[in-house]
């Protein structure tokens, strides 16, 4: 592919839309577009989030070891500029947010180095928000 970089589409399910717009509009300051009474649509840092509301969530699988870490899998998220990213930081750990791994740096001083923090929306989603100092190590192996 090549050009700019064209914004993902990523629709997942949640048990209740008001707390996915508190969640996803509030906490994390994502700008509601279309909606219904069963979906909403996210400006997900420039990325297309739909909220489909479900009756039921699906079970969660088990997690995945990385630099010593139960990683959450499936998880999605957004990789930000190293500032955003202490902001976001900063700001969730100042709410109280229960994270599944707190902010750290995983991998220092190794190929990849990078912030990440983990944590759940209300309906059990896993996400991920990670920043690299240097963003040429995204895919360095």
């Amino acid at each position: 592919m090549t050009g700019s970089l064209r914004p993902f589409h990523l629709a997942i399910p949640v048990d209740d839309l008001a707390k996915a717009q508190q969640f996803y509009g509030e906490l994390l300051g994502c700008e509601r577009g279309r909606y219904s009474e069963h979906w909403v649509d996210w400006n997900f840092f420039g990325h297309q989030l739909v909220t489909h509301l479900v009756d039921t969530m699906p079970s969660v699988p088990p997690s995945n070891q990385v630099d010593n870490k139960a990683v959450p899998v499936p998880h999605f998220g957004v990789v930000l500029s190293m500032s955003d990213w202490q902001g976001l930081a900063q700001r969730l750990e100042t709410l109280g947010m229960d994270f599944v791994i707190k902010p750290y740096i995983r991998f220092a001083g190794q190929a990849g180095e990078q912030a990440t923090m983990f944590f759940h929306d209300p309906a059990g989603n896993a996400l991920e928000f990670k920043a690299f100092a240097d963003l040429t190590q995204l895919f360095k192996v």
